[in-house]
């Protein structure tokens, strides 16, 4: 067994010299040394690869926010006011701390981020909203809207599902022109339902209702008719197919991110809602937007 070792030791021995004179002669060098290495294609194919830039930034620099009466912080501080200091997206408020804030910190939210949203705003008016916000080359925009289409004078009077998927593609491929780069976040709308089914148990809000908030769902409120339930059930079928849409059209944007439904599923309760109207959300209700925004906007992959 000894005799066999040192004979495989002495074959193994004069391979390695063999290999070695041969890489002498060819002047290939794969551990490096003096020789000029490769050259040309050869050298280009051996170039180590960049590695790619991801297509989602989880720390923007600026912000613009567009959309409806949530995003100016409607009926949150007082009685059919804005109040777009508790706006979940840009405002300022410390109790809110908004999505800006969180990103930017309140010097830098004040500084580079824009909201253009408008109460009482539909998906048809995002596209000019976009084109007010792509003025500001933001880094990221955001979007909520939707809750004005099924919120309606009738049923019948609701956004079709085919003009809100229309609405929003404009929306997005005016700011595709201007701002290819531009990252967005879009907000499901939320469970109009519940909202009734929350603000129903205040008297105030009620009557407040009654000054025109959101018709389709919130008129004759008390009312469990089987005509009222059924008016309910086809304005919140209409806001999960809206929902359908926002997820699908902006899942084709690789630079556009859904919240997975979270703003529709959470489960707004009495101190979310306002105690103006009990149906906008209220400062602790745009605290929880912006949580939910900030939790999307920084995640390393997209919400499902």
């Amino acid at each position: 067994m000894r005799n066999r070792g040192h004979r495989s030791r002495g074959l193994v021995a004069a391979v390695v010299a063999a290999l070695v004179g041969i890489a002498g002669l060819t002047g290939c060098d794969a551990v490096g040394g003096s020789s000029s290495g490769p050259t040309g294609s050869d050298a280009q194919s051996r170039k180590p690869s960049p590695k790619p830039t991801p297509d989602w930034d989880r720390s923007p620099r600026s912000l613009a926010a567009v959309g409806d009466s949530i995003t100016r912080g409607f009926d949150a501080c007082s009685v059919l006011t804005d109040c777009p200091e508790v706006s979940w997206a840009t405002g300022t408020d410390t109790k809110v701390k908004s999505l800006a804030v969180r990103l930017l910190g309140r010097t830098g939210a004040s500084q580079r981020s824009w909201n253009y949203a408008v109460t009482g705003s539909r998906m048809a008016d995002l596209p000019g909203q976009i084109a007010q916000a792509a003025a500001k080359k933001p880094q990221l925009v955001t979007v909520m809207a939707g809750a004005n289409d099924a919120c309606r004078s009738s049923v019948s009077a609701m956004t079709t599902v085919a003009d809100f998927r229309t609405h929003f593609e404009d929306a997005l491929s005016t700011l595709r022109s201007a701002l290819p780069k531009t990252q967005v976040y879009v907000s499901s709308v939320p469970d109009l339902k519940r909202l009734w089914s929350q603000g129903r148990t205040n008297p105030m809000g009620k009557q407040i209702w009654k000054l025109g908030i959101c018709p389709s769902m919130l008129g004759d409120a008390d009312s469990l008719s089987a005509a009222a339930t059924t008016r309910r059930d086809r304005v919140q079928d209409r806001v999960e197919s809206y929902n359908t849409v926002l997820e699908e059209v902006c899942a084709k944007d690789r630079r556009c991110r859904f919240d997975g439904g979270a703003v529709f599923e959470y489960r707004f309760g009495t101190a979310q809602l306002s105690h103006w109207d009990w149906f906008h959300p209220s400062v602790d209700g745009q605290a929880r937007l912006a949580e939910m925004a900030y939790g999307v906007v920084t995640s390393r992959t997209p919400s499902k």
